[in-house]
């Protein structure tokens, strides 16, 4: 989801990291800050005076966007949930579930957490605004940072999914129907609705001379979404896969390669004649390596009778190779995230099959064609799946 990110420090033994795009959001606040609210607000103060407040002001916000995600964070982690760590990047903060809520129940009170943390910070802040005595600037920076914050506040809580009032909406209509799939049906809807709004409103403002406030809140809406369709696609995607291991799936007695065959014999009987373009070398019974059409392609076609197979393959990569217990789930996962287009499966030392994303998207197609996928419990009777919630989101 993100570019290169950051380590910062732990916190409640949560990793903070702030991804690159955090620097230009970061910027863009200092520069409207410096340039503009600060110098309306408190004018006849020196220029680097207006710097200095904005750049205070923008680490407020920092701040306050980490404690946010920290808020859904702890919750997180009193319902037994673990968190891969907490990263600001362009639009905001996300907290990282490594695993999902188990019910309606505690997904709600994880996603309110957060804007719950954000609006006990807007009311801080108000407070040491009015009762801090001093220079004015320490009122209008305070109040600033109270606004922001009961901003963040609101702004997540409308009922759009993948914002926390989102997913606060999805916990409600999941509690009331049993039915995860349906109620992040609707959340999403709402979430799309949303975003076509912020965009509409956005490009409205920018032609009317509303700069590049209305551009923010067109790209916010356009973040919006493309996050609301995608979470929902990501549900339908571990939905369809939930139950299955990869032997379920992955093509059996795949086609093999010998080292000492000849790249033309490769191509010829094994790749066209099966519409293959991965194909594991095998000697002796044993994995030693794997060929593909890119390999192939590097050899002039003039070579092809004159190389062996041996000498063009590449060593397996242990990330290309993956048990037939392994879930369907960790196999997608392991798909997305690598460079790798197949799996080998091995069992025991032996090649027993190759998975494919065609094989697992095949299935989901299937599942999705038939009305879901159906979860039997022990008495026989359809389940609703578990929550699932891989991050919560926060808007500056």
């Amino acid at each position: 989801m993100f570019g290169q990110s950051i380590k910062l420090f732990d916190l409640f033994g949560f990793e903070i990291r702030i991804d690159a795009s955090w620097f230009l959001i970061a910027a863009l606040i200092v520069w409207s800050l410096s340039s503009g609210y600060f110098p309306q607000t408190l004018p006849g103060l020196a220029q680097m005076t207006y710097v200095a407040l904005a750049l205070i002001a923008m680490l407020g916000l920092f701040g306050s966007l980490i404690l946010h995600e920290v808020a859904h964070s702890l919750v997180a982690r009193h319902y037994g949930l673990g968190i891969g760590g907490i990263t600001l990047f362009l639009f905001g903060g996300v907290a990282e579930l490594t695993e999902e809520p188990k019910n309606a129940a505690s997904e709600f009170w994880i996603a309110l957490a957060g804007p719950a943390m954000s609006i006990s910070l807007a009311l801080v802040f108000w407070l040491g605004a009015v009762a801090i005595p001093g220079p004015a600037v320490f009122p209008v920076l305070l109040g600033y940072l109270a606004a922001v914050n009961l901003m963040l506040a609101l702004f997540n809580m409308l009922p759009a999914f993948p914002l926390d009032g989102g997913r606060v909406l999805r916990a409600w209509l999941w509690q009331r129907s049993g039915d995860l799939l349906a109620a992040t049906a609707k959340a999403s809807g709402a979430g799309v609705i949303l975003a076509f709004a912020l965009m509409g409103l956005g490009v409205f403002s920018t032609m009317s001379g509303g700069g590049i406030g209305g551009l923010w809140l067109a790209l916010i809406g356009f973040f919006v979404l493309t996050a609301s369709r995608g979470a929902y696609q990501q549900l339908l995607l571990k939905d369809g896969l939930r139950g299955r291991q990869v032997a379920d799936l992955m093509t059996t007695n795949p086609h093999i390669a010998r080292p000492d065959m000849c790249v033309a014999d490769l191509v010829d009987q094994v790749m066209l004649a099966h519409a293959i373009s991965f194909v594991p070398v095998i000697a002796d019974g044993q994995l030693v390596g794997q060929i593909d059409t890119r390999l192939v392609q590097t050899i002039p076609r003039a070579d092809w009778a004159k190389r062996d197979v041996a000498s063009v393959m590449v060593p397996v990569d242990l990330d290309c190779v993956i048990s037939p217990q392994m879930t369907a789930q960790d196999a997608l996962a392991r798909l997305v995230a690598g460079p790798a287009r197949k799996l080998i499966v091995v069992d025991r030392g032996v090649v027993c099959g190759v998975l494919s994303l065609r094989d697992l998207l095949g299935h989901i197609a299937v599942v999705q064609a038939l009305g879901g996928a159906r979860h039997p419990d022990r008495a026989g009777k359809a389940t609703a799946p578990p929550a699932r919630k891989p991050m919560f989101r926060s808007q500056p």
